[in-house]
């Protein structure tokens, strides 16, 4: 996906509504790793199995998904910067609750409602940016990109750092960025122009999922995502680190892991698209990540090793969220809100399935089994690309209109 230049225009020149999203971005990207580094400090400190701490993750993601399929359908209703205020509003309020709770149960819980804030967050702030930025498209898209990528490096960095003090301080941490977030979009983000909005059909995501190719790469989708949220939330325990240092190690492991994941994701994966067609990436780089699942396993018992196998992991993880995204995108007729909003919320399920399932697999059999299972599910997923090859000739429609790009990025958009 290659950005054209910014015509005269800097890209640090823009409107103050664009900078208060963009910082918005960052804080809710950060919420996917922001727990990792404190996974072990909250076991310990509320006397949870690393089972039940891992549903912290589950619940998160699982709301996420479920929500996914309805954002499109709210936010065609009510307009972008309501359902931007009322996401930033959930985060702050139960990214609080989280830090104020007294066992694993609740935090779980508040983890949900964190889930639901981040979907109609995430699902409406591009579209926002796209249709405030000066300097074109491509700007926005740059800028879009460069706040997913410093959220997701920067989450369990700072998750680790405020950490390292209590477990509570990454929650309390998150509600006062997100709260700053919500001040700024209520003062600088303008009203909206009502009759541009075009209502999406409640069941359109999921009448979408029954086009062969969207069904194909929302399932590849799925069992990859497996593979990512078993690498991203089972490490962690796998690494068995001293608790008096765990945190602020894990987050300087999973800070290398993030910036790996943007890396590749902005710069690795256009680069490969532009070589080769995006199925053929697809069907090489997902076994490639199977083979770094198996590797982790071999190396479950040298703490550098699973390390290794973790940061190298987040190249091959960058260029596969960005390839599978754009193919989605490319693949079907259907509107691209409409296959982003199906496609993301199979994807999100996935990963909710994996942190649990890792904890179990590790009870029953050991620590590096999860691995191993989540490199067969990612081999499911590129067989499954594989096989229905037939069905996504679309996907490699070379490349993308900037606009239907920066779609593409996002995780869902208005209408």
């Amino acid at each position: 996906m290659a950005h054209e230049k910014t015509a005269g225009a800097s890209i640090l020149r823009q409107p103050k509504e664009v900078w208060a999203v963009a910082f918005a971005c960052v804080v809710a990207f950060m919420g996917i790793g922001l727990v990792d580094p404190i996974l072990p400090a909250i076991a310990h400190e509320l006397s949870a199995t690393a089972a039940q701490t891992e549903l912290l993750f589950t619940s998160y993601l699982l709301i996420t998904g479920v929500m996914m399929f309805f954002t499109s359908w709210i936010s065609s209703r009510i307009g972008a910067k309501k359902t931007l205020m009322i996401g930033l509003a959930f985060i702050v309020v139960f990214a609080l609750l989280a830090a104020l709770s007294g066992s694993v149960e609740a935090v779980i819980g508040f983890r949900a409602g964190w889930g639901l804030g981040n979907a109609l967050f995430i699902s409406t702030a591009l579209a926002t940016i796209v249709g405030a930025a000066s300097g074109g498209t491509s700007s926005a898209i740059i800028l879009y990109e460069a706040a997913l990528g410093l959220g997701i490096a920067i989450g369990p960095l700072l998750g680790g750092l405020l950490g390292s003090v209590s477990w509570r301080g990454p929650f309390f941490g998150t509600a006062a960025l997100m709260a700053i977030a919500f001040v700024a979009i209520v003062v600088l983000l303008g009203k909206e122009d009502r009759s541009a909005r075009v209502p999406t059909k409640f069941s359109a995501p999921f009448r979408a999922l029954g086009n062969p190719a969207l069904a194909i790469l929302a399932g590849a989708a799925l069992f990859y995502n497996i593979g990512f949220f078993t690498l991203l939330a089972w490490t962690p325990f796998a690494l068995e680190l001293p608790k008096e240092s765990a945190a602020l190690q894990l987050g300087l492991i999973f800070f290398g892991w993030g910036l790996c994941v943007a890396i590749a994701s902005v710069w690795i994966a256009p680069l490969l698209t532009a070589r080769m067609k995006r199925t053929t990436a697809l069907t090489v780089v997902l076994p490639l990540l199977t083979l770094d699942l198996v590797a982790a396993g071999i190396c479950a018992g040298s703490k550098l090793g699973l390390i290794v196998c973790v940061v190298l992991g987040g190249l091959l993880l960058g260029i596969l969220n960005t390839v599978l995204t754009e193919s989605v995108m490319e693949a079907t007729e259907l509107p691209r809100s409409v296959a982003s909003s199906a496609y993301s919320g199979v994807r999100f399920l996935g990963g909710a399935a994996a942190p649990p399932l890792a904890a179990q697999l590790a009870i029953w059999f050991s620590p590096s089994v999860p691995y191993y299972v989540a490199g067969g599910s990612v081999l499911i997923a590129a067989i499954l690309v594989l096989s229905g090859v037939r069905f996504l000739g679309r996907a490699n429609n070379g490349p993308e209109p900037l606009l239907a790009e920066a779609e593409s990025i996002g995780v869902g958009e208005l209408a």
